[in-house]
Parts: structure tokens; sequence; C-alpha cells
């Protein structure tokens, strides 16, 4: 277990074309209903958390029906998802423009910082800046990076009582991966594997559970 990188993920994202029935499904997988997240507005997606960390949480993203169809295409690729997995994740760190620019100097580009928010189904707002993630490198092996600043972390009050014990990827090229995110300062262990891969092992109170 590497636990320097796992105290660097701030979430995992789990994207889906079916947030209801992926919720079910890892409900059953894991053993914790996940909890109502929040409305993208304007960005067509709402999500569902599980803490899986003090400070760190399963994103459980998909279309939202209240809302209309977007202008862009959704993130994350959600409109042409053949079916819900891990897609992305994102590191915590508090220093946005220093990885920004370590990345710049080994010709690594994270894209520009920007800035979300989304409204809680308790009422309160968070607020977060963010590397642009849809700037996706290594198909999504790379993370983005995001500080939350002042604003609570989702993990304090999305459902619990499960925990991310160990976190990798598999690339058909895994040394270009790694060169790519040594400079970042991400340990991710990435081994060979026909497609890119992320892979989440969670412990929950019936066992392990692997989610890709």
């Amino acid at each position: 277990m590497n636990v320097s990188l796992l105290h660097r993920v701030d979430h995992l994202v789990y994207a889906t074309n079916d947030l209801e029935a992926s919720c079910a499904e890892l409900e059953r997988r894991l053993g914790v209903r996940p909890s109502p997240g929040g409305r993208h507005l304007g960005r067509g997606t709402r999500n569902a958390l599980i803490a899986i960390g003090p400070a760190s949480y399963l994103e459980i993203v998909g279309p939202d029906p209240e809302q209309p169809a977007p202008a862009a295409p959704r993130w994350f690729d959600i409109d042409r998802l053949g079916g819900p997995r891990l897609v992305a994740w994102a590191a915590r760190t508090t220093a946005l423009q220093r990885v920004i620019a370590d990345g710049v100097r080994h010709g690594v580009r994270l894209g520009a910082i920007s800035s979300g928010s989304r409204l809680c189904a308790d009422g309160v707002s968070l607020s977060w800046t963010f590397t642009d993630p849809t700037t996706v490198i290594a198909d999504g092996l790379v993370p983005f990076f995001i500080d939350w600043g002042t604003s609570p972390h989702p993990a304090g009050s999305a459902a619990g009582g499960v925990e991310l014990v160990s976190f990798s990827a598999e690339h058909p090229d895994p040394a270009h991966v790694r060169k790519i995110l040594e400079p970042l300062g991400i340990e991710l262990q990435v081994d060979a594997g026909p497609h890119p891969a992320l892979i989440a092992t969670i412990r929950t109170a019936t066992g392990l559970v692997q989610i890709r």
C-alpha cells in the first residue's frame, strides 16, 4: 500500500450514464448507499458520494434529467460511455500554480486553473479551484488537481463505512505514464495492461472490493 499516494487522493470519478442504477449497484457491492451530492448547473450533471477516507471520496457522476441538455458535451465523456467506470481522479493540493509550473517545466500541460461550485442536497454551497478536468492526459491516469480552500470537504458529510486501501492503474505503455507522473510528485503504480484503467480497492464490512 502506497500511503503517500492515498494521502494525495482527493476523489475518484466514477462516471455513468444512469446515476440511480450505478448508485444501486455500488450499494450492493460496497454495502453503503451513496449520499446525494448536488447538481452541476449548466453542465447537465449531478452526483452522489461515498467517503473512502477522512478527506477522500468516490464521486458517482451522471446526467441530471432535471437539467436541459448542455450545449457542450458533458464532462468525463459521459454521453458516450459504454458502461460505468472509473474515468478520472483528483489529487489534492494547496499550491495549484506550483503544480502547473512543475508540469510545464517537464512538458506536461495540465490546463488552466478554474473554479467550480455546486449546491448540496442539504443546502450547503461548496466551491473549489482546480486544473481543467477536461484536459485528459494519459487516458485519464494523470490526475487533475483540486484545492477546496476554506470550503467544507465533501467527504465529511458523505456516507461512510468503507475505506480506500489501494489505488493503482494499468496502461499499454506504463513507462510513458510514469514519466509524466514523476515530475508532478504522484507515486501512482502503473502496470502493463491491455487498456488504460484506474483500479481502486476498497475495504468494506464484508471484505475487499475492486472497482475499475
